[in-house]
């Protein structure tokens, strides 16, 4: 559980740093890549769609736990504009951190009603982590597609599977 949104704000912009770098890694011809044609939803989406979600969720998400009902800003540029990609990732973080920040602490544990189920509802704080978890689901999204098209994808947290491996029998010498 989150216990106060300074932490909270903390996380999120290591989260966000994340999907910008991802993001920035992609190469230009993303900007006109597709899901193969026949996709329908956000499975047909281009990348520039999945960008553009990424942050008018935020909104749609901060917005929910100002209680100001379930309410999302659409992007605000063209979405195969790959050069507007950051940008917009930037304005939205910029303006989701500012929304939250000052906000009273005891609206991490108040309760919240869901947008599609009347009379169920959750706590601000989980909203929050909704979030969050939303944005790593698109992020990888992304991952996913780059690499399917042989495009680079960064790791995680600057650490590869190969060389986090190359560690393991020191490891294992330690903790044994």
């Amino acid at each position: 559980m989150i216990t106060d949104i300074s932490s909270y704000l903390k996380y999120f912009d290591s989260v966000r740093r994340r999907t910008e770098r991802d993001v920035a890694a992609l190469p230009p011809e993303a900007a006109a890549w597709r899901p193969p044609a026949g996709a329908d939803g956000e499975s047909g989406w281009s990348i520039g769609q999945i960008v553009g979600h990424i942050g008018s969720s935020r909104l749609y998400f901060a917005s929910a736990y100002r209680g100001e009902g379930w309410i999302g800003i659409p992007a605000t540029y063209q979405h195969g504009d790959r050069d507007a990609w950051l940008g917009w990732l930037g304005e939205t973080a910029d303006r989701f951190v500012e929304l939250l920040k000052d906000t009273p602490p005891a609206w991490l544990t108040r309760r919240i009603e869901m947008i599609d189920t009347p009379g169920s509802t959750l706590s601000g704080w989980r909203i929050l982590m909704m979030m969050l978890e939303h944005e790593v689901h698109h992020r990888s999204q992304i991952d996913s597609y780059a690499g399917l098209q042989g495009w680079p994808v960064p790791d995680i947290f600057g650490r590869s599977t190969e060389a986090v491996a190359a560690r393991e029998t020191e490891q294992r010498a330690t903790y044994r």
